[in-house]
């Protein structure tokens, strides 16, 4: 049983020992109200400058053309960049105001990279940020091959080609990012044969001397499910002098004509009854001093296999050159009077692309872009997509397929 005296004791030795707590609470915590002495008590100010990575840290599918590090209220001090992993250094370069840094050169696709960043505001404060990110795989982007290149000088039947890695579904999309403008002013429409090539050409061809000039803004543009495009640039080609060839298989012969004058009548040999040549209009697409030409890879089985054809310019995709012939009957020579060849037109020429022929002439005097016409031919006229040969289509049915 507990008497009161007992109870009284116990009730002071629970209140000193709390009086005790309360002090030991005080002693460790201080008094929130307490002034600092300015003897280091303050925490440090943050740094102003604020920095900002295009790709947040963790993501996939960044771009491999907009990557960069920006910073504001200071100016950037250090930013290194490498693959992770590896640890190779992507080259870049902080700008002149210290603003921002960007890589010298368009990121790899599917690829890791780090980014470090440090930058001071006008204190002197130091800020840093860091990120590490992946970029669009190639398996989730589309590309487009296209010509002509940036800085080229070209034919008046020239016209932009584009050929897609795949296929593409929402072709307003992509269509609508790339645009096509010329000096001249005049109207470029885009045509898509299939889903995976876009060409754009005037209604009629280039104006001579004209300047074309190409927008590509595809970076991040989703041209089918999942699929995003990872292109952004300009380019620019000049259109030159006006060339346009044309062939008489009637004749054998090819007239070639220059901002509108005659310069030249070439004696040529078409294709045999056997084996015509395309009629329309057909544009150069490529140049080789010498080439091989094998039949097996367009058709003809082993009917020939030439090592060394000279001067030999591009008409179709499925293998209509005009070209140089060294191999015909000297006794008989066949230009200017009957078709001899597998399709192509034939120039005389020389083994070894040397020497001052009809086949060097024209090869020497044409540019890719130049337009061949043939004409009189017992064969078809060649589809719009066999090679850059679009102008073989009205401007109705061009119109008709654009996207946009």
């Amino acid at each position: 049983m507990t008497t009161p005296d007992i109870a009284a004791r116990r009730a002071l030795v629970a209140c000193a020992a709390l009086m005790v707590g309360a002090l030991t609470l005080t002693a460790c915590g201080g008094d929130a109200s307490a002034k600092n002495d300015g003897k280091g008590g303050d925490a440090p100010k943050t740094s102003a400058a604020k920095i900002a990575i295009s790709a947040k840290d963790g993501s996939t599918g960044a771009s491999i053309n907009a990557t960069g590090v920006k910073v504001s209220d200071g100016k950037l001090t250090e930013v290194k960049m490498t693959v992770a992993g590896s640890g190779q250094a992507v080259p870049g370069a902080i700008s002149a105001d210290g603003r921002t840094w960007k890589p010298e050169r368009r990121l790899e696709r599917g690829t890791k990279y780090e980014i470090n960043a440090t930058a001071k505001d006008s204190e002197g404060r130091t800020a840093a940020a860091n990120a590490i990110f992946t970029t669009v795989s190639p398996a989730n982007s589309f590309i487009g091959t296209y010509t002509p290149d940036d800085g080229a000088t070209v034919g008046v039947g020239m016209p932009v080609s584009f050929t897609f890695d795949k296929s593409i579904t929402d072709k307003k999309a992509v269509q609508s990012h790339i645009t096509v403008n010329t000096s001249s002013g005049q109207q470029v429409v885009g045509h898509w044969f299939g889903d995976r090539r876009l060409d754009f050409r005037p209604q009629e061809y280039w104006k001579a001397g004209s300047k074309v000039t190409m927008n590509i803004d595809l970076d991040g543009v989703q041209g089918a499910q999942g699929v995003y495009g990872v292109q952004k640039k300009s380019v620019s080609f000049t259109v030159g002098r006006s060339q346009v060839s044309t062939v008489d298989v009637n004749t054998q012969t090819m007239t070639v004509v220059r901002d509108g004058q005659t310069i030249k009548s070439v004696p040529i040999s078409a294709g045999s009854p056997e084996h015509t040549t395309y009629n329309g209009q057909m544009v150069i697409s490529e140049k080789f001093t010498q080439t091989r030409m094998n039949g097996s890879t367009v058709g003809f089985g082993g009917e020939y296999d030439i090592p060394d054809v000279p001067h030999a310019m591009r008409l179709t995709t499925s293998g209509t050159f005009i070209h140089g012939n060294y191999w015909y009957n000297k006794g008989n020579p066949p230009f200017g009077r009957t078709g001899t060849s597998h399709g192509c037109v034939g120039l005389a020429d020389v083994q070894g692309a040397q020497g001052a022929t009809s086949a060097k002439w024209f090869y020497d005097n044409t540019l890719i872009g130049d337009v061949v016409i043939v004409k009189n031919s017992p064969d078809t006229t060649v589809a719009p997509d066999n090679g850059l040969n679009g102008w073989n289509m009205q401007w109705s049915a061009w119109t008709a397929g654009s996207a946009v």
